[in-house]
């Protein structure tokens, strides 16, 4: 059974631009809502798009150990 390749995601700076363009707003602020999105990002997304890790936010730290 042959499974179908994956495409390759258009990147940030990309998909800001067009956020940026579709609203009429700044890049800046597109980026922070493409930023809010990722962040929001279900952990089977994060394990299918492992690039998503690189936005601060968005893979939550871990509890630490209490010390006894």
């Amino acid at each position: 059974m042959a499974t179908k390749a994956k495409a390759k995601h258009r990147g940030f700076k990309a998909v800001q631009k067009e956020i940026a363009k579709k609203q009429g707003i700044s890049l800046e602020r597109a980026g922070a809502i493409l930023a809010a999105g990722a962040r929001k990002a279900s952990p089977e997304a994060i394990r299918k798009n492992p690039r998503l890790k690189k936005i601060s936010g968005v893979v939550k730290k871990k509890a630490s150990a209490k010390k006894k």
